[in-house]
């Protein structure tokens, strides 16, 4: 039989990826152009048309390219991520500051490992992505969930100051944000380290920032995305290239840790370990060697900012409430009933996958993943205007 944490886990299995599972088998019922899957933030853009030729050039060039490395990558590809990152954003990393990882999720993990003792307290800010509690349960850790912050969905900081205990030992922001889009800029960042700086003088122990940031370069009309690692010394960053470049099945990300950790050496020798212990021993040779050559790369958002521009404007115009994203690929409006799980379900007699935003930890709410085809969306309207419509007339 299998362990009771694992039991736990498999009767509690992701609402996301149930609903993509669904979406597969809905699709082979009604044919894939009646099926509008929002349910996982799967790419639909193409990577760069340079990457296969990119990746047979590796493999002609490099002779050792299947082999072991340092756990932390090959300095090469850590020397260029520090470099690029360095001109970018005025500071000073070097290779030692970068450690190569199984994407954000493998780099969130490592960073846990390293960190946490049974007990640590971990904050998230809901909506979050809702593995995390999974991440930080791995290491024996405990969640803290600040309760949202509707309609702006930036971080409550009253809450945040009342939650801090001596046994915090992490806070995890996700910015541009999974579900809302939400950027938060140097006035959030900065009142954030300020709390984080008091906290720490206030209860003598160390409490890390760790910024979760697959969605970096996924950001419309030109705002800022702040890099983190300027606001607060005890910094991580987790980094994937699964939307920039559209690879998410390749597993390729990064972590950064600050120049100004006051642990820096030990933290570093403890990712490198954690790399090791957790199976992953190091990530994947050939796609560091890839990411190599993209990394100062500028992703094409122009689907998404179409698709966004789309349904949201429709949305509106059918009574929902949201906001317009920010950045990465997710709309998270209201739902019109407050059992969000019910209104999701209804949604699926419209052949529509929505995701719940309890599975988010904000009830009342549900994310929509455009990075799907214009046409997906385009086909979908129709289907959403079905469903306000059923709300109206039926349900008030």
């Amino acid at each position: 039989m299998i362990s009771k944490k694992m039991q736990e886990l498999v009767a509690g299995s992701s609402v996301i990826r149930a609903m993509f599972e669904e979406g597969k088998l809905m699709a082979q019922k009604y044919g894939v152009e009646n099926v509008y899957d929002f349910s996982l933030g799967n790419p639909n853009t193409a990577p760069p048309d340079a990457i296969k030729e990119d990746i047979y050039d590796i493999l002609k060039r490099e002779e050792q390219i299947h082999g072991y490395m340092n756990n932390s990558g090959y300095e090469q590809t850590r020397n260029k991520i520090a470099a690029v990152t360095n001109a970018k954003y005025g500071l000073k990393l070097s290779v030692d500051n970068i450690c190569m990882c199984v994407g954000a999720a493998g780099g969130l993990n490592i960073i846990l490992k390293t960190i946490l003792d049974p007990e640590d307290e971990v904050i998230v800010f809901a909506p979050f992505f809702g593995e995390y509690k999974h991440y930080i349960s791995n290491f024996d850790g405990k969640i803290v969930v600040i309760p949202p912050n509707p309609p702006s969905f930036l971080p409550n900081f009253s809450a945040l100051k009342a939650s801090i205990t001596p046994k915090t030992k992490a806070v995890i922001i996700n910015t541009p944000n999974n579900p809302t889009g939400v950027i938060y800029d140097r006035a959030t960042l900065t009142e954030l380290a300020n709390i984080l700086e008091e906290k720490q003088q206030e209860m003598l122990s160390q409490i890390y920032l760790i910024s979760d940031e697959p969605y970096r370069e996924i950001v419309y009309n030109n705002v800022e995305v702040p890099n983190v690692l300027s606001f607060y010394k005890n910094t991580f960053i987790a980094y994937s290239y699964s939307k920039s470049l559209s690879l998410p099945g390749e597993r390729i990300g990064y972590v950064i840790s600050s120049s100004e950790m006051s642990d820096l050496k030990e933290v570093v020798a403890g990712l490198n370990v954690a790399n090791r212990v957790l199976g992953f021993v190091n990530a994947p040779s050939l796609f560091q060697k890839l990411v190599e050559r993209y990394v100062d790369f500028d992703a094409d958002i122009s689907l998404y900012k179409s698709n966004r521009d789309i349904l949201y404007s429709h949305l509106k115009s059918l009574g929902f409430e949201l906001n317009n994203p920010e950045g990465a690929f997710y709309l998270f409006p209201k739902a019109l009933i407050e059992d969000d799980v019910e209104f999701c379900a209804e949604a699926k007699k419209f052949n529509l996958l929505l995701v719940p935003g309890s599975a988010f930890g904000c009830k009342g709410y549900f994310r929509i993943a455009y990075c799907v085809s214009a046409a997906t969306v385009n086909n979908s309207l129709e289907a959403f205007a079905k469903l306000a419509k059923y709300y109206n007339d039926v349900v008030q």
